[in-house]
Parts: C-alpha cells; sequence; structure tokens
C-alpha cells in the first residue's frame, strides 16, 4: 500500500476544499456591526482510513470513533478509542498484534477563520494507552546452514494482557463542507512512553501506536475523518 501518497493526496485535497470554502465565506457589509454567533458542542465521527484499510488489506482489520470537545475559542479537548488487529509477515517471523486503544488530550486551533466560517488548522496532544495481545504464528530458527532444510517452528504462542503508553503530537486540519458536517485528516508523530513485551519475544505492533522496532522507539500516523458537530449553545 501507498499509505504515505495517499494521506498526503487527501491532505492536499482538503486544503484545496479549505481554500474554496473561505472564498465562498459571506463577506462582511457595513451592515454587520456584530461577529456572527460561533457553535461550541461536541462532534463526532469514524476514522475512514482504517475502514478503507480494513477493506483492501487482508492482514488488517480497525475501527476508530473520533472526538472533541470545544470548550473555549481555540481548544478542544479530543480523543480517538478504536480497536485494530495487524498481521506483520516478515522474512523470518510471522507475527498478529490485536487490542483496543485510547488517545486523548488538546488541540488548538492556530487558523483566525474568515467572517462565519468554522475551520481549522490545528496542533494536538496526546497521551495513548493500548490493552492488546501479541500471537507469534511461526517463525525461522536461525542457522549457519541450509543443508538440513529450513528450520521453521508452526507452534503459534500467544501473549495476553500486554499493554503499552505513549505521547504524540498530532498536526490536522478539518473543513465543513455541509452544515456541521466536517471532513479532517491529520498525521501524528509518536514516542513510546512504556511497553510491557511478551516473555520470549518482542511485540512488533502496537494498537493505536502502530508498528515497533528495535531501532527507535517513534511512530508515525495519520488518519482522515468524517465527523458531525452537535451544537450545544453559540456565543458572538
Amino acid at each position: 500500500m501507498k499509505q504515505p501518497h495517499t494521506y498526503l493526496f487527501f491532505i492536499s485535497l482538503l486544503l484545496t476544499s479549505f481554500l474554496y470554502a473561505q472564498d465562498e465565506a459571506p463577506k462582511t457589509t457595513a451592515k454587520d456591526t456584530l461577529p456572527p454567533a460561533e457553535k461550541y458542542g461536541f462532534r463526532a465521527g469514524v476514522d475512514l482510513a482504517r475502514l478503507i484499510r480494513t477493506a483492501v488489506d487482508d492482514n488488517y482489520s480497525g475501527f476508530e470513533i473520533v472526538g472533541d470537545y470545544r470548550f473555549h475559542k481555540k481548544f478542544y479537548l479530543a480523543a480517538e478509542i478504536g480497536n485494530e488487529s495487524l498481521i506483520r509477515d516478515e522474512e523470518n517471523v510471522n507475527i498478529e498484534g490485536s487490542g483496543s486503544y485510547i488517545r486523548a488530550g488538546v488541540d488548538y486551533n492556530v487558523y483566525d477563520n474568515w467572517y462565519g466560517m468554522q475551520n481549522s488548522i490545528y496542533v494536538g496532544l496526546r497521551y495513548g494507552f493500548s490493552t492488546f495481545d501479541q500471537t507469534l504464528n511461526d517463525y525461522t530458527v536461525f542457522t549457519s546452514t541450509n543443508y538440513f532444510g529450513v528450520d521453521q517452528i508452526t507452534e503459534k504462542i500467544t501473549s495476553e494482557g500486554l499493554n503499552a503508553s505513549w505521547a504524540e503530537l498530532v498536526l490536522g486540519i478539518k473543513v465543513e463542507v455541509l452544515n456541521n458536517l466536517y471532513l479532517g485528516a491529520n498525521i501524528s508523530l509518536r514516542s513510546l512512553v512504556s511497553e510491557k513485551t511478551p516473555d520470549t519475544f518482542d511485540n512488533l505492533y502496537i494498537p493505536g501506536f502502530g508498528r515497533t522496532n528495535d531501532f527507535s522507539s517513534i511512530g508515525v500516523g495519520y488518519g482522515y475523518s468524517i465527523s458531525y458537530l452537535i451544537p450545544f449553545f453559540k456565543k458572538k
């Protein structure tokens, strides 16, 4: 899958929609002596990237609910809750990680909207926590020669009750395409804080965090979302 190209294209599409929406914003006149009332409320939706990947990738399944609540002109409480499963089929090992996760934090809208608009370009911080299982489906025992053939072990080994936590920086955009309906895209940089590993092998995939490796505790994530705003009240 060409994931980087996919999410860059999606972000470019949203930026184009964002600029077009700004051009279509109502212009102020001499009669507009007061700013329009801005909506405050709860916005909830789903992550489209995980639904698309589930449909096209046989080794992956996932679902994520996204939400935020505007409590200040520029600040939003934000959270993502989901479930993921991925099979990593490497050259010498096949392992599956599956479980649930939550990421929670705050977003700050760095963009000053035009008159009557409520789009956002935001930067956010999250703390993530995941509980999951790791199943070693098969692996190859390293030997100095293959004279007697490849020594492949196919007996499954499952480790349950694992967990991990991490911090992440999020950059994203949300565009109101219809009244109260938003499309969004984001990328995130993640750093592991803690990790419980199986006794006999390492975690190769942590739900909510992504792939792991021996060289770094840094991960990268992305998402596309569609969400709906439920306004609770308005402020001038």
